[in-house]
Formats: structure tokens, C-alpha cells, sequence
């Protein structure tokens, strides 16, 4: 539970700025009001598995059961939090939002998937090494500006759209879809968050 608990927690934090994000008509707006999930998983130390897996390379194989558990987590907190906004009374217009967003995501084709949840995965790392970089109250604009980037430029976060996937329904409406786009948003995000660490380790080598 030391793990999958923060990590359950890390999901449901997402899951909030999922939900003001589609309450906000207004993108720029929206994707500022998202980073504050993030700010908060750091701030309190929750497990999010776009937030760990940049560090994969630091630390020994047993690493990876652990980014397991953290994505399992994730997807109970994001789920437990599109069934709880379900059930308010903003529950029927989010899930309609999330509809559309999650339709327009399953109808992609896995290549562009894979390279838009890359570009995620990169900005990700940004934010949390920055994060753990600054010391002063620097810390929320390099946290935020990168989520920013990444929800502006459509770029796909896997925790993010499973809190979306969850609201409208997808796991029931088309399973197999759903979980395999989930599974490519994952290797993507992984290698976007992996790719500066290793760029780094290779250039520090030579």
C-alpha cells in the first residue's frame, strides 16, 4: 500500500484537473487550471506514472513492478473519480465532453498515438525534474507550462485519458480499443519521459 495508495491518490488528483479542464471553455485557461493536479502530486509526493518512469534509468530493474503498481494506482484513482463526477449534477454534461474528446482520441491511428503520447512524456519529465530543480516559487511556473504545452498541442498523457475514458464511458463502449490505445499512450509517455535522461547520461559519457 506505501505505493498504490500515493499512486491511487495521484489518479483522483488528476482526475480534478480533468474535470475543470472540461468544465472551462476557454483551452488556455483550461490547461493552467490542470497543471494545479500536478502541482498537487508533487507538492504532496503522490505516485504518477508520468512523473517516475523518467527515472526508470536510475534505478535497478525492480523499478519497473514498481511503475506497475504506480499505473494501476493511477487507474483507480482516474477511474474512481470519473465514476464520482458521474454521479454529480455536472455529471451528464462532462461526460458528454468527455464523449467527443475520447472519440476523437479512439479514432486515431496507433502510429500518431504513440508519437503524440512521446511529446507528453518529454514535457512531463521537464516539469517534474524542474520541479525538483527549483527551490523557490519557480517551481509552480516550471510545473505548469509544460502541462500547458502538452494539452495545447493535443499531446496524449496516459492517466489524463484514462480519467477521460472513464467518464464517458469507453471501457464499456469499446473495451478493446480503449485498453489498447491506453497501452500505446503508455509506451509513448514512457519514451518521451526517458528520452532527455538517456540523451544526458549518453552526452555525460562522452
Amino acid at each position: 500500500m506505501g505505493t498504490l495508495l500515493p499512486a491511487i491518490l495521484a489518479g483522483i488528483c488528476i482526475g480534478l484537473g480533468g474535470t475543470v479542464y472540461l468544465s472551462l471553455e476557454n483551452a488556455v485557461v483550461g490547461s493552467l487550471m490542470f497543471g494545479i493536479g500536478l502541482f498537487t502530486i508533487l507538492a504532496f509526493g503522490f505516485n504518477l506514472f508520468t512523473g517516475k518512469v523518467g527515472y526508470a534509468l536510475d534505478n535497478p530493474p525492480s523499478y519497473i513492478g514498481t511503475l506497475l503498481i504506480i499505473w494501476l494506482g493511477n487507474f483507480i484513482g482516474t477511474a474512481l473519480m470519473g465514476l464520482l463526477v458521474r454521479f454529480t449534477r455536472v455529471g451528464d454534461s462532462l461526460s458528454e465532453k468527455a464523449a467527443g474528446l475520447a472519440a476523437q482520441k479512439l479514432s486515431d491511428n496507433l502510429v500518431s498515438i504513440l508519437l503524440l503520447a512521446i511529446g507528453c512524456g518529454m514535457c512531463m519529465y521537464i516539469a517534474v525534474h524542474q520541479f525538483k530543480q527549483q527551490e523557490s516559487t519557480l517551481r509552480c511556473i516550471f510545473v505548469v507550462f509544460p502541462v500547458m504545452v502538452f494539452i495545447l498541442c493535443k499531446f496524449e498523457h496516459v492517466i489524463a485519458n484514462m480519467f477521460y475514458f472513464a467518464l464517458a464511458g469507453s471501457y464499456f463502449d469499446r473495451p478493446v480499443e480503449t485498453l489498447l490505445s491506453l497501452v500505446v499512450m503508455t509506451i509513448g509517455n514512457s519514451i518521451g519521459g526517458l528520452l532527455i535522461p538517456a540523451v544526458q547520461k549518453l552526452y555525460i559519457k562522452q
